[in-house]
C-alpha cells in the first residue's frame, strides 16, 4: 500500500473549503473538460499543497489573493520547488478569474497544447516484418 503524503489530511481539508475563485475555476478543469487533461486539486507536491495541478502535462496553477502581496518570497521559493521538479507554474490572481474566466482559460489551454507530449516515433519501414 502506498504510504500516504503528510499533508495529505490538510490538502483534503482544503478541498473541502475551497474559495469561491477556486470553485469558479475548477468548474472548468474538472473532469478533462479543458483539452482533455486530467487536473487535480488542493494535491501536496513536496512540502506545499498546489491550488491545480496535471501531472500528465506537468502544470501548476495558482490563484493568489491579497495575501500573497506580503508573501512574495514565498511564492518565489515555491515556485522554484516546483520548477525544480519539472512543473511550469501558471499564476493568477483572484480578480483575473472572476473578470476574465475566459482569458485564463484560454492561458491554461495554450500551455496544455505546449505541453503535449511529442508523438510517437513511427515504426521504421520494414520494421516487424
Amino acid at each position: 500500500m502506498k504510504p500516504r503524503h503528510p499533508l495529505q489530511n490538510f490538502a483534503r481539508e482544503l478541498r473541502n473549503n475551497s474559495t469561491d475563485v477556486e470553485r469558479l475555476l475548477w468548474r472548468h478543469l474538472r473532469n478533462r473538460q479543458l483539452e482533455g487533461v486530467k487536473f487535480r486539486r488542493q494535491q501536496p507536491i513536496e512540502t506545499y499543497i498546489v491550488d491545480f495541478i496535471s501531472f500528465e502535462k506537468k502544470i501548476v496553477i495558482e490563484l493568489d489573493g491579497g495575501q500573497h502581496l506580503e508573501n512574495r518570497e514565498y511564492d518565489q521559493q515555491r515556485d522554484d520547488c516546483l520548477r525544480a521538479n519539472g512543473y511550469r507554474v501558471l499564476r493568477f490572481w483572484n480578480n483575473e478569474v472572476i473578470d476574465n474566466i475566459d482569458g485564463v482559460l484560454e492561458v491554461i489551454r495554450a500551455c496544455c497544447i505546449a505541453m503535449a507530449p511529442p508523438p510517437p516515433n513511427p515504426r521504421p519501414l520494414g520494421a516487424g516484418e
